[in-house]
């Protein structure tokens, strides 16, 4: 994959609590310079990201409900409206785990649904947190999210106990039939990982190593 294809399929991302406003101007520099499609930064940065990046093609994905997806429904609707209202064009929403251990699969829908209509024609990515789950939850999740109108199944928020497999994304690619697009997050560092997630089935990457991917692909290109 030439590098600029692979750089479409990135979601450059710093969500550390370090984050400054210095981090965040150069994570926009960053995504204009290797043409990225997005980055992806918690809702206090959204509105200066949207006014650094309006005339070019970087997206800004904002992160709701993030890392642990346990506030209540109400507070991340609110969130999603912010985070639109500031330019975002794209969101990443933590599922709530404890709820889809109990096996509340209709709080789950109501909430991804109703997230999905502030949206109105932008991207949701719905975070699952594969590292917490069993084949069967992977399973019944997927099937749920099919209902909800949600555009992307994200893998992880790459703050919990693991984060992006191959095993995983070829998993809830299957699962999903196509219907849905699969985001691979969490411990993607290098070209090569990034390439095998992407052979598994992930139509979008998450990582703030976006730099050393596209330098990898690069060198791998100049042989």
């Amino acid at each position: 994959m030439k590098p600029e294809e692979l750089a479409t399929c990135i979601d450059h991302t710093f969500l550390a609590a370090t984050a400054t406003e210095a981090r965040i101007v150069q994570l926009c520099q960053e995504a204009l310079r290797y043409g990225f499609k997005s980055v992806s930064v918690n809702g206090n940065w959204t509105r200066l990201c949207a006014d650094l990046l309006s005339e070019s093609n970087v997206v800004v994905s904002t992160v709701i409900g993030f890392p642990l997806g346990a506030m209540s429904q109400k507070v991340k609707i609110l969130e999603a409206v912010r985070a639109l209202d500031d330019g975002a064009k794209e969101l990443d929403m933590v599922l709530n785990i404890g709820w889809l251990k109990e096996g509340r699969f209709d709080k789950i829908k109501d909430e991804v649904t109703a997230i999905k209509e502030c949206c109105l024609d932008r991207t949701l990515k719905v975070i699952i947190e594969t590292c917490l789950l069993s084949e069967e939850e992977k399973a019944a999740c997927c099937s749920t999210i099919l209902e909800s109108g949600a555009d992307f199944v994200n893998t992880s928020t790459g703050f919990s106990t693991g984060g992006a497999s191959e095993k995983d994304v070829a998993t809830l690619k299957s699962l999903l039939n196509g219907n849905v697009k699969v985001k691979a997050s969490g411990g993607i560092r290098s070209y090569d990982t990034a390439l095998a997630m992407l052979a598994s089935g992930a139509d979008r990457l998450g990582t703030s190593s976006g730099i050393a991917i596209i330098q990898g692909a690069e060198a791998h290109a100049a042989y």
